[in-house]
């Protein structure tokens, strides 16, 4: 499979922005899609995912309650609504699809990344 990400761009500290993944296949053949983010000079880290169906989410602590991931099977994409972004929130964003984790190495395909930049 293969997935695009968009969505990224400059915000202000305090601001939103919404992530899109779009899949060239169904995406609910994966039992988990996931966020992931890369700040520079620093390791990929789990930023959020989603169950098959949805119903399933979790976040990283440093997102709970300002990020939302989001999934619709019938376009094959997977969201990430950001809100009350702050400045440690840049980075790049990868999405990816495999195995409903926290761990980056159970997601089979990513996408190619998209910059969120975060101005203080």
């Amino acid at each position: 499979v293969q997935l695009q990400a968009s969505g990224g761009g400059l915000a202000q500290a305090g601001g939103s922005l919404r992530l899109s993944c779009a899949a060239s296949e169904r995406t609910d053949s994966y039992s988990g899609m996931g966020w992931f983010r890369q700040a520079p000079g620093k390791l990929r880290v789990f930023v959020a995912a989603i169950g098959r169906s949805g119903e399933n989410t979790y976040y990283a602590d440093s997102v709970k309650g300002r990020f939302t991931i989001s999934r619709d099977n019938a376009k094959s994409t997977v969201y990430l609504q950001m809100n009350t972004l702050e400045p440690e929130d840049t980075a790049v964003y990868y999405c990816a699809a495999g195995c409903l984790t926290t761990n980056p190495a159970s997601y089979l395909y990513w996408g190619q990344g998209t910059l969120v930049t975060v101005s203080s």
